[in-house]
């Protein structure tokens, strides 16, 4: 954990992308109190994206949630965000979170003073549909070797019902996307 930071991650993370953005809002609403919301369409215009964010971070505050945006630190620090998710070094005490899919990217996740790292895929997604899962085993080992320096959320064809399966295994929450989309 990196010095001054939040301690523990939220249980349950909302992945925005597109594919689920006729109910994003009511997604976000919907997610158990204090849960996380990373807000990434990268692709939109700033403008466009800044206004979406602003909308999360609406509901964030009514239901308690912490609200990430993906990409550098500054620009989340500007914009009012909980924490940044990325690939970048963590300056200040706002929230990092990063993705990692190896041992290669774990290791630079603890360099870069990460203190959440969503292991992904854990199982096959529809996001990522060409990527090979982790397993149960190789995602076990990168959990264990994770939790040396970072909270662990596993993510990847996740569900509520794959989480109970996890119970035993280092892993303090679960992130999705079409498993957390609600109308």
């Amino acid at each position: 954990m990196a010095k001054g930071k939040a301690s523990r991650a939220p249980r349950v993370w909302l992945m925005t992308d597109p594919r689920i953005d006729a109910v994003l809002l009511a997604s976000a609403r919907a997610l158990p109190f204090g849960s996380a919301i990373i807000l990434r369409h990268y692709d939109l215009p700033q403008a466009e994206r800044r206004a979406l964010f602003a909308r999360l971070r609406r509901i964030a505050r009514q239901r308690g949630h912490s609200l990430f945006l993906a990409g550098d630190e500054r620009t989340a620090r500007r914009w009012g965000a909980d924490g940044f998710h990325g690939r970048t070094k963590s300056r200040t005490n706002l929230r990092h979170s990063t993705a990692v899919h190896n041992r290669r990217e774990l290791a630079l996740a603890h360099r870069l003073g990460a203190d959440t790292v969503l292991i992904s895929p854990v199982h096959r997604t529809a996001s990522h549909s060409a990527a090979r899962p982790l397993g149960p085993m190789a995602f076990r080992d990168l959990a264990m070797l994770a939790t040396q320096g970072a909270d662990v959320v596993a993510l990847g064809g996740m569900n509520s019902a794959r989480v109970q399966m996890m119970r035993a295994l280092p892993v303090i929450g679960w992130a999705a996307i079409g498993a957390l989309a609600k109308s």
